[in-house]
């Protein structure tokens, strides 16, 4: 019987390895970041930004938006998404846009069935940096220090990846939280 605890405990060990996608929402650049946890160990492992077409239907630009994030989830094999909230001070017709395009960023790793957490900006920053009101200069540059080898190319993937070490840093407190609800 106790061979059965031990295979069972490691069963459980190796269960906690856990592959992530953080995204940073945009119908312009949508940034996406992919790490894997393992305990507290955290490790890169692919990034990039989606450009759908800039000019075109808004309906076809969300298509290629989710087509594009869909392959990415198909080849990269997350078990769990993050997504930032978006925050724009911008006129109404923008915010109405992006709002758009985070509905297709929700949506997409919903239909694949992974559960999907949701991160206002300040604390992905907070949780990665330290301080809510970091520049993104200082969020490329703690990406790059928690996860060595990562190469974002740009803004919008190292924020990716940002949402992706926010979730890595959340997930357990918040699925305690809802167990107890």
């Amino acid at each position: 019987m106790l061979g059965d605890l031990e295979l069972e405990v490691r069963h459980d060990t190796e269960a906690s390895e856990m592959r992530i996608i953080g995204i940073d929402p945009g119908l312009r650049r949508c940034g996406w970041g992919v790490i894997e946890v393992e305990g507290s160990r955290l490790s890169f492992v692919e990034c990039g930004t989606i450009r759908p077409p800039t000019e075109g239907e808004l309906a076809e630009r969300l298509a290629v938006l989710h087509r594009e994030l869909d392959a990415v989830l198909g080849r990269m094999r997350p078990l769990e998404a993050a997504v930032e909230e978006t925050f724009v001070n911008k006129g109404p017709r923008s915010a109405l846009t992006l709002g758009q395009a985070r509905g297709v960023v929700l949506l997409t790793p919903a239909i694949r069935g992974l559960p999907v957490a949701e991160y206002a900006a300040n604390l992905v920053k907070k949780s990665v940096v330290g301080t809510g009101h970091a520049a993104k200069d200082q969020i490329g540059l703690m990406v790059k220090t928690l996860l060595p080898g990562s190469k974002a190319g740009d803004a919008d993937a190292a924020d990716a990846l940002a949402v992706a070490i926010c979730h890595a840093h959340h997930r357990v407190a918040a699925a305690r939280v809802k167990a107890l609800a």
